[in-house]
């Protein structure tokens, strides 16, 4: 039985490609979130004619949602014969803009010595395109299996998923009973399992000044001489603190195995817009800083924040005039599932029978849409695995492995022979 699933899935390398490619061709560029609507219609028309009911699900109300820019995800759902365990494989469809360097046309869908070349190749429509092979491979060659297997394509991933599996996850599509196992197929290697990622929380910081005339600045107080003594701070006292967190958690790139903070943007005085090239000659009375802080398992949240409140406040309390507000942005908890959770068990079997050895398991320094899964559906039993290699995500001449994704759509169908059909793989 194993050894047809495998030739079922060998024979449909040139639809599994040519799926990819069509993919590729929809420029679901986020922001503003192009052709999200037609991507969407196209796997749910595709997943209908295999049997699949389809629902398609506009996230109303969530950031850049409109008549023009409609945050359009689609759901569909294959039952088996006999109740039994869900699996759901997610996918995103959005895409970062393409930007330059390209040698080849980002949305043409170019197939070049065993690639897919595209903006969204690697991150992640190859990963989808797998998946659905995946499952229509074992639909077909398990007519009696028991349980149901799901396949979304949502949107939004790269801008924090509000309109995509958030929204879905408010609404009860990632909890239980509905959903079982979940299967991300993020370009994470085909022979390594995601448990999970760092935590994360985003806040602006704003100090505050007083206007003047810039040729008196004794009779203002600067917000970005204020923003700099909090800099200064930050490197003298929180960097270096934070480099000597580490994790127990397998976090890669090695590097990532520790807190870290970036200084995402900074904005402080009066704009140049009304004259380019020119300030204007005041003292600036307000200044924005944006940190992104990535943080461990091993960390609570709460004393993530008091790292840069307890500066803020013994700044305010030692420099003159110094005063700040400070605003949440985004905060996420760390997450890593067991290693020995059902999705696990199964993608790492699966993972020694093809490449005969035992699967790397990893941690992502960044997040992805396993936080609302786990955060909002309370389902814990959750990975991220798919072909590509992350490196090349977001970057000039994106490609995926056509053999990646040949030998990650047996991965995943072996994994539901695990789990859904109860066979031996």
């Amino acid at each position: 039985m194993t050894d047809k699933l495998l030739r079922a899935i060998d024979d449909r390398v040139d639809e599994l490609t040519a799926l990819t490619q069509d993919l590729v061709r929809f420029p679901t560029i986020n922001p503003p979130g192009e052709a999200y609507t037609p991507c969407a219609e196209y796997i749910g028309e595709r997943l209908k004619a295999g049997g699949f009911q389809v629902e398609y699900v506009r996230g109303e109300g969530t950031p850049g949602d409109n008549d023009r820019y409609p945050r359009t995800n689609v759901v569909a759902r294959f039952e088996g014969k006999r109740p039994g365990k869900v699996v759901h494989f997610n996918s995103h469809i959005d895409v970062v803009e393409a930007g330059e360097g390209w040698t080849v046309d980002p949305f043409a869908g170019v197939v070049k010595d065993g690639r897919v070349y595209g903006r969204g190749t690697c991150d992640m429509k190859g990963g989808l395109a797998a998946s659905i092979i995946a499952a229509e491979v074992f639909i077909a060659e398990n007519p009696d299996f028991a349980g149901a297997i799901e396949i979304s394509g949502t949107v939004d991933e790269e801008s924090g998923g509000y309109g995509g599996v958030a929204y879905l996850a408010g609404k009860g599509y990632f909890s239980a009973p509905r959903v079982d196992h979940v299967i991300i197929p993020e370009p994470l290697n085909k022979d390594r399992i995601c448990l999970g990622h760092r935590g994360v929380w985003w806040a602006e910081i704003e100090t505050k000044g007083h206007i003047a005339h810039g040729s008196m600045p004794f009779l203002g107080d600067s917000a970005v001489r204020h923003m700099g003594a909090l800099l200064q701070a930050f490197e003298d006292e929180l960097f270096p603190a934070l480099d000597k967190k580490q994790t127990e958690m397998p976090v890669v790139p090695e590097g990532a195995r520790r807190s870290t903070m970036n200084i995402n943007s900074i904005h402080g005085g009066q704009t140049e817009d009304f004259r380019p090239g020119l300030p204007s000659p005041t003292v600036p009375d307000t200044c924005r800083l944006v940190i992104d802080r990535r943080f461990l398992l091993e960390e609570d949240l709460d004393a993530v924040k008091s790292e840069v409140t307890t500066i803020l406040d013994r700044l305010k309390s030692d420099r003159p005039k110094f005063d700040y507000t400070i605003r949440d942005l985004m905060e996420v908890k760390p997450t890593m599932t067991e290693r020995d959770a059902p999705v696990v068990r199964a993608v790492a079997e699966g993972i020694h029978a093809i490449f005969d050895r035992a699967p790397d398991y990893v941690i992502s320094p960044g997040t992805y849409d396993q936080k609302h899964i786990a955060r909002i559906g309370h389902i814990y039993d959750c990975i991220a695995y798919g072909p590509g290699i992350l490196d090349l995500a977001h970057q000039p001449d994106e490609w995926v492995g056509i053999e990646d994704m040949v030998q990650s759509a047996k991965v995943m169908a072996l994994a539901l022979r695990r789990l859904l059909a109860g066979g031996e793989i």
